[in-house]
């Protein structure tokens, strides 16, 4: 065998090769140790630079004789391990010598084996995961993340594009990577899964809850992984507060067309799309209220605290000078794949009404009655000839909810912030009694059916329902008709067919849409809630901070239907810069307290901790000028609101994503300025070009016949209210616009211009149709409050 030599270029000196030196009778053992005691001492003076020389690894794919699990060409730092590593078990022909760094799989144990130290995970029996589950895994994969980014000086780039290439499953990784995240089974089916999973039979946890939430761009944290954001300057970014008595104070402008409808509806299919995985407290559920006036040691390490200036206008009256909030828990990508700090969504990221039905086989099941396809109800009005509330919720009674005494329960339904305001345990309510009504209706055309088709074939419909109401009532008002045209959003008419599914689409929820975008109806927000009569009189109201949590108003016969009227004829605030005080002083306000949180900096906050990059970074994306002087803003948003910008920020690719989005002017047909609309649009885009179970879809499972289809397109908000209401007899065609005598004008209930769905076009033997003498029986008995 030839002598070689090994030659450090930064040391300039040379040593024999000990694999070949061991073959020379001549060399002792103990010799051989010394030298490479010395060869490990040079490349420990001088790691930096043993990248520089490393020799092309030789990849295996025989497990234990891999060597490089990840390789990075151009300038990086290889560790002392992985040099003596390659060195000893390199091939004995000469190789040539390029610039890369080889991490191994052996580095990447050694950076498990750390992170377990300080990070317990244990796999849950029967891969039964919590979120808190999944929130321990996030953090020791991020950990690794963090030793190998320093190990090996990888860059952001590296960080985002080639770290999570590496396969973490021929790693210590694979013994506490969740099952669900790397090998799911997925077959085709008329129904979807309540967990999301399989909505893309090629990428199965596209969709799917427990998911991270999709990246727009490459986020934006201090130290390059975790840390929340902070100005371009590399300063710290103004106090959220301070953004948010600057920026957006309590002006009460109003918009003269769109009622308080659409914020409701808006917030009902948010919280369809978007749950943030927190810390909670373990008794009552709710977000851990133990980071303000504690010490280090004692503080829930997701701390994350708002801090209140000592000149507050109203914080500083009641000596408060911190607000609670805790970071969201870092998230686990498929595969459990290494990267950057992502957080989680606890919800689906399809437009599927787990709002009702909940994200899991258990949480759907008891939310059932087991009989006639029905979901459980609260029969409260029953002697009083009205129709139902939703259950009581009665496992973990304080739940978003603040009661005022062990007696009086909140609503219980399949998503757990039902309770979070009155207006929407309304919404909850009104979709609860609307797939009853439907599957009462399909248990008198189809009387064979049993429950669990019943059930399904009515949660199919109410999806599609949801769906339709979205993107043909919603979406139009909150978009116009340009950005929806542009971006493919505008439904097609009859029975026909949009082919339109791409499953290399992602329907996932855009992490700036969580945390920024689809927060735009926090500007709309009334001061007070209005009751209205059935003959579109205004009642009374009730101040917002007052209905928070505590939704026991519905609990007296007919106040429900007053609510709704008043969704229907209370006009909404502008959608501007100016946000009411009952959720900038008074969120989440106590009984008996003088004040609460604020939304707008627990919004900033949420945005900032997310990684989620500038205002001005998403104009860009959007196709719209970078300013890199706030002068340039002049005509986006109004003058005022840019001169407090310059007053508080030191560059304007240093202002929040959510308040620069909520003060641009709005565009022409729009509710929205255009980086709102761009991020909104593109996020109701791919969840319909990426949900295999939309309701327009062909040559499905789970597709309409063209007679169905053209059922469920009659479908109006309108008609569900009318169906699911007591005392509503009149109504405007679109309720999220205020009503008007030529183009919405009010219709009685039963006119032909408020359609029913047929639902005779889902009977399968339509001569049996009213035969059953159960379902007549049922229908005497039960039909009148279901």
């Amino acid at each position: 065998m030839r002598n070689k030599s090994f030659v450090l270029v930064s040391l300039n000196c040379k040593f024999a090769n000990p694999a070949t030196a061991r073959n020379r009778s001549t060399l002792s053992a103990h010799v051989s140790f010394l030298l490479l005691a010395l060869l490990l001492a040079c490349a420990w003076r001088e790691s930096k630079s043993l990248v520089q020389v490393l020799p092309p690894p030789i990849v295996h794919n025989n497990g234990a004789g891999e060597e490089c699990a990840l390789i990075i060409d151009g300038p990086g730092r290889s560790s002392l391990y992985d040099y003596a590593y390659h060195l000893l078990r390199r091939s004995a022909e000469p190789t040539a010598y390029v610039s890369r760094t080889c991490i191994t799989y052996e580095a990447v144990n050694r950076a498990f084996i750390e992170a377990s130290k300080r990070i317990f995970v244990s796999k849950p029996p029967n891969e039964k995961w919590r979120f808190e589950d999944i929130g321990a895994v996030g953090e020791l994969l991020l950990d690794i993340t963090s030793n190998l980014a320093y190990t090996y000086g990888l860059t952001t780039e590296q960080l985002d594009n080639l770290l999570p290439l590496l396969d973490t499953s021929k790693t210590l990784i694979r013994d506490v990577c969740p099952a669900f995240l790397s090998n799911v089974q997925c077959k085709a089916g008329k129904y979807r899964r309540f967990d999301g999973l399989c909505t893309n039979l090629e990428h199965p946890s596209w969709g799917g809850s427990l998911q991270p939430f999709v990246r727009l761009m490459t986020p934006k944290f201090a130290d390059g992984i975790n840390a929340p954001r902070v100005a371009v300057s590399g300063r710290d970014l103004p106090l959220a507060r301070v953004v948010s008595q600057t920026i957006h104070p309590d002006e009460g402008f109003h918009d003269h067309a769109g009622t308080v409808m659409v914020i409701a509806w808006g917030q009902f299919i948010d919280h369809d799309y978007t749950l943030t995985a927190t810390p909670l407290d373990p008794y009552d559920r709710n977000d851990p209220e133990e980071c303000c006036g504690r010490l280090p040691q004692d503080k829930n390490p997701y701390c994350n605290e708002i801090i209140i200036p000592e000149d507050d206008y109203f914080y500083r009256l009641f000596g408060v000078r911190c607000l609670n909030f805790v970071r969201a828990f870092s998230g686990v990508r498929p595969g459990c794949r290494l990267g950057k700090r992502v957080p989680f969504n606890l919800l689906t990221g399809v437009l599927d009404g787990n709002t009702i039905y909940g994200v899991s086989d258990e949480y759907a099941n008891k939310l059932r009655t087991g009989y006639a396809g029905l979901l459980r109800m609260n029969p409260v009005f029953e002697k009083y000839g009205l129709k139902d509330l939703l259950p009581l919720k009665l496992d973990i009674p304080d739940e978003g909810c603040t009661r005022p005494n062990k007696s009086m329960y909140c609503f219980d339904a399949g998503e757990i912030r039902v309770n979070e305001q009155l207006v929407l345990t309304c919404m909850h309510t009104l979709m609860a009694r609307e797939h009853n009504h439907l599957a009462r209706g399909l248990a008198l055309v189809n009387p064979h059916w049993d429950d669990e088709t019943l059930f399904q074939e009515a949660r199919r419909i109410v999806i599609a329902q949801i769906q339709h109401i979205t993107y043909n009532e919603f979406l139009p008002i909150l978009l116009g008709r340009n950005v929806m045209q542009k971006f493919g959003l505008t439904l097609e008419k009859d029975g026909r067919y949009w082919d339109g599914y791409d499953s290399s689409v992602n329907p996932g929820v855009l992490d700036a849409f969580a945390a920024a975008a689809f927060r735009f109806g926090h500007s709309l927000l009334p001061t007070a809630v209005e009751r209205w009569s059935k003959a579109h009189k205004f009642i009374a109201s009730k101040r917002l901070s007052d209905l928070i949590r505590r939704p026991f108003d519905l609990y007296r016969a007919g106040v429900f239907d007053e609510y709704f009227m008043g969704l229907m004829n209370q006009v909404a605030q502008a959608m501007d810069d100016s946000i009411t005080q009952e959720v900038t002083n008074h969120l989440f306000k106590k009984v008996g307290a003088k004040h609460g949180m604020d939304l707008v900096s627990l919004n900033m906050q949420r945005g900032r901790e997310f990684g989620i990059p500038g205002y001005m970074e998403f104009r860009k994306l959007c196709g719209l000028p970078w300013s890199d002087s706030f002068e340039d803003l002049f005509g986006s948003m109004p003058n005022e609101t840019v001169r407090r910008y310059m007053s508080i920020f030191e560059h304007p690719a240093d202002v929040d994503l959510w308040s620069g989005g909520v003060s641009e002017r709005p565009l022409p047909e729009s509710m929205l300025g255009p980086t709102f609309a761009c991020i909104i649009a593109t996020q109701f885009s791919n969840t319909r070009r990426g949900d295999r179970f939309w309701y327009e879809l062909p040559n499905q499972p789970s597709s309409f016949t063209p007679a169905q289809l053209r059922e469920i397109r009659k479908t109006k908000l309108a008609r569900v209210i009318c169906d699911n209401t007591d005392l509503i007899d009149t109504i405007q065609v679109y309720p999220m616009v205020l009503p008007d005598h030529e183009i919405n004008p009010r219709v009685p209930c039963k006119s032909g211009v408020l359609p029913s769905i047929d639902l005779s076009k889902w009977a399968e033997y339509p001569q049996q149709t009213y035969q059953n003498p159960f379902v007549r029986i049922y229908n005497t008995h039960f039909g009148q409050r279901l």
